[in-house]
Protein backbone atom coordinates (compact mmCIF):
# COMPACT_ATOMS: atom_id res chain seq x y z
CA UNK A 1 0.00 0.00 0.00
CA UNK A 2 1.22 3.51 -0.72
CA UNK A 3 2.27 5.96 1.94
CA UNK A 4 -0.36 8.53 2.90
CA UNK A 5 -0.11 11.72 4.97
CA UNK A 6 -2.91 13.51 6.77
CA UNK A 7 -3.01 16.89 8.45
CA UNK A 8 -5.08 17.03 11.64
CA UNK A 9 -5.51 19.32 14.62
CA UNK A 10 -5.17 17.67 18.01
CA UNK A 11 -8.14 18.19 20.35
CA UNK A 12 -6.66 16.39 23.38
CA UNK A 13 -5.86 19.67 25.12
CA UNK A 14 -6.44 23.40 24.57
CA UNK A 15 -3.15 23.90 22.66
CA UNK A 16 -4.57 22.44 19.41
CA UNK A 17 -1.34 21.28 17.83
CA UNK A 18 -1.37 21.01 14.03
CA UNK A 19 0.00 17.55 13.27
CA UNK A 20 1.07 15.60 10.22
CA UNK A 21 0.36 11.88 10.38
CA UNK A 22 2.03 9.38 8.08
CA UNK A 23 0.28 6.08 7.38
CA UNK A 24 1.58 3.02 5.58
CA UNK A 25 -0.68 0.05 4.99
CA UNK A 26 -3.35 1.52 7.25
CA UNK A 27 -0.92 1.81 10.17
CA UNK A 28 0.40 5.07 11.64
CA UNK A 29 4.17 5.14 11.18
CA UNK A 30 4.95 8.74 12.15
CA UNK A 31 3.31 11.66 13.97
CA UNK A 32 4.87 15.12 13.74
CA UNK A 33 3.87 18.45 15.30
CA UNK A 34 2.52 17.26 18.65
CA UNK A 35 3.93 18.95 21.73
CA UNK A 36 2.85 16.26 24.20
CA UNK A 37 2.40 12.47 24.23
CA UNK A 38 -1.39 12.84 24.16
CA UNK A 39 -1.12 14.24 20.64
CA UNK A 40 0.54 11.13 19.31
CA UNK A 41 -2.06 8.90 20.97
CA UNK A 42 -4.91 11.06 19.60
CA UNK A 43 -3.45 11.04 16.08
CA UNK A 44 -3.11 7.26 16.01
CA UNK A 45 -6.66 6.72 17.23
CA UNK A 46 -8.18 9.40 14.97
CA UNK A 47 -6.52 8.07 11.82
CA UNK A 48 -7.12 4.36 12.41
CA UNK A 49 -10.34 4.13 14.47
CA UNK A 50 -12.02 7.52 15.05
CA UNK A 51 -14.50 7.66 17.93
CA UNK A 52 -16.80 10.30 19.42
CA UNK A 53 -18.97 10.98 22.46
CA UNK A 54 -22.57 11.49 21.31
CA UNK A 55 -24.78 14.01 23.14
CA UNK A 56 -28.50 14.53 22.76
CA UNK A 57 -31.69 14.95 24.76
CA UNK A 58 -34.83 12.87 25.21
CA UNK A 59 -38.32 13.70 26.51
CA UNK A 60 -39.17 12.98 30.15
CA UNK A 61 -42.56 11.66 31.20
CA UNK A 62 -43.85 13.08 34.50
CA UNK A 63 -40.78 15.19 35.18
CA UNK A 64 -40.21 18.74 36.35
CA UNK A 65 -38.51 19.34 32.99
CA UNK A 66 -39.79 18.26 29.59
CA UNK A 67 -36.38 16.98 28.42
CA UNK A 68 -33.25 15.44 29.90
CA UNK A 69 -29.77 15.70 28.41
CA UNK A 70 -28.06 12.39 27.61
CA UNK A 71 -24.73 11.17 26.26
CA UNK A 72 -22.85 8.01 25.50
CA UNK A 73 -21.08 6.75 28.62
CA UNK A 74 -17.86 6.66 26.58
CA UNK A 75 -16.84 7.20 22.99
CA UNK A 76 -18.30 5.05 20.22
CA UNK A 77 -16.99 4.40 16.70
CA UNK A 78 -17.72 7.36 14.45
CA UNK A 79 -19.41 5.00 11.99
CA UNK A 80 -22.00 4.05 14.69
CA UNK A 81 -23.23 7.64 15.23
CA UNK A 82 -26.15 7.45 12.74
CA UNK A 83 -27.35 4.17 14.33
CA UNK A 84 -27.02 5.75 17.76
CA UNK A 85 -29.14 8.72 16.68
CA UNK A 86 -31.79 6.38 15.23
CA UNK A 87 -31.84 4.39 18.49
CA UNK A 88 -32.66 7.58 20.42
CA UNK A 89 -35.74 8.34 18.30
CA UNK A 90 -38.87 7.66 20.28
CA UNK A 91 -37.06 7.11 23.59
CA UNK A 92 -38.88 8.64 26.56
CA UNK A 93 -37.35 8.63 30.05
CA UNK A 94 -39.62 8.32 33.07
CA UNK A 95 -39.10 10.65 36.03
CA UNK A 96 -37.34 10.65 38.37
CA UNK A 97 -34.05 10.62 36.47
CA UNK A 98 -30.62 10.82 38.11
CA UNK A 99 -27.27 11.66 36.58
CA UNK A 100 -25.76 8.42 35.30
CA UNK A 101 -29.07 6.56 34.92
CA UNK A 102 -28.99 4.27 31.89
CA UNK A 103 -31.52 5.55 29.37
CA UNK A 104 -30.60 3.20 26.49
CA UNK A 105 -28.43 0.15 27.21
CA UNK A 106 -25.94 -1.08 24.59
CA UNK A 107 -26.88 1.62 22.09
CA UNK A 108 -26.67 0.44 18.47
CA UNK A 109 -24.88 -2.73 19.58
CA UNK A 110 -21.78 -0.79 20.62
CA UNK A 111 -21.69 -2.13 24.18
CA UNK A 112 -21.94 1.48 25.39
CA UNK A 113 -24.92 2.85 27.31
CA UNK A 114 -26.70 6.17 26.81
CA UNK A 115 -26.81 7.84 30.23
CA UNK A 116 -28.55 10.87 31.71
CA UNK A 117 -26.42 13.94 32.41
CA UNK A 118 -28.79 15.80 34.75
CA UNK A 119 -31.29 15.16 37.49
CA UNK A 120 -35.01 15.47 36.74
CA UNK A 121 -37.36 15.24 39.70
CA UNK A 122 -40.87 13.88 39.44
CA UNK A 123 -43.42 16.62 38.82
CA UNK A 124 -45.60 17.02 41.88
CA UNK A 125 -49.30 17.29 41.16
CA UNK A 126 -51.92 18.52 43.60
Amino acid sequence: MPMETRSIICISCPVGCPMTVTLEGGEVTKVEGNTCPRGESYAKKECVNPTRIVTSSVPVEGGEFAMVSVKTASDIPKSAIPDCARALRGVVAKAPVAIGDVIVPNVAGTGINIIATRHVKTLLSF
